[in-house]
């Protein structure tokens, strides 16, 4: 080890429209705006506040292909539980690991870790989580929550 690493400081993402792309992560996921560099078709965020952690936004134009990444946003349990419904009042797609629609959070048993998944609006897969106190399960992941807490796989 070269030096101890205490967390992820910042992630970027290449989108193809960067105000469209800013009001979503401004307006809808509600981070605030740090900077814009508007001769490099840039923004930052702060996550969730300054000097905590940073996110990128890179405008790459309007090339016909992409590519879809992921970022997860450590969130409180009662928030990721709240999200489901929130993210489909604001018209998007709650899912379980990016693929099926879910109604509530999702267990992720080998970690635990309660998780919502959606999209952003070029496609990158975002991800609300919270850490469980309980110890991880030898069950499948993508429990529904309500059955983690009925005690699946004890």
């Amino acid at each position: 080890m070269i030096v101890p690493i205490k967390g992820l400081y910042e992630a970027h993402l290449t989108v193809r429209d960067l105000d469209r792309s800013v009001a979503f992560y401004r307006d809808v996921l509600g981070l605030p705006l740090a900077h814009v560099v508007k001769d490099r078709n840039v923004a930052f965020f702060w996550v969730p506040a300054p000097e905590t952690a940073m996110l990128g936004l890179w405008g790459v134009g309007s090339a016909p292909m992409g590519m879809k990444l992921h970022i997860a946003f450590n969130v409180a349990l009662e928030d990721v539980e709240r999200s489901v419904a929130r993210l489909k009042a604001a018209g998007l797609t709650p899912t379980k690991n990016g693929e099926e629609p879910i109604d509530e959070p999702v267990v992720l048993s080998w970690m635990p870790a309660a998780s919502v998944y959606f999209d952003d609006p070029d496609g990158h897969s975002l991800e609300f989580i919270s850490m469980l106190p309980e110890e991880p399960r030898p069950i499948p992941s993508f429990l529904p929550l309500s059955e983690w807490r009925a005690g699946a796989g004890l």
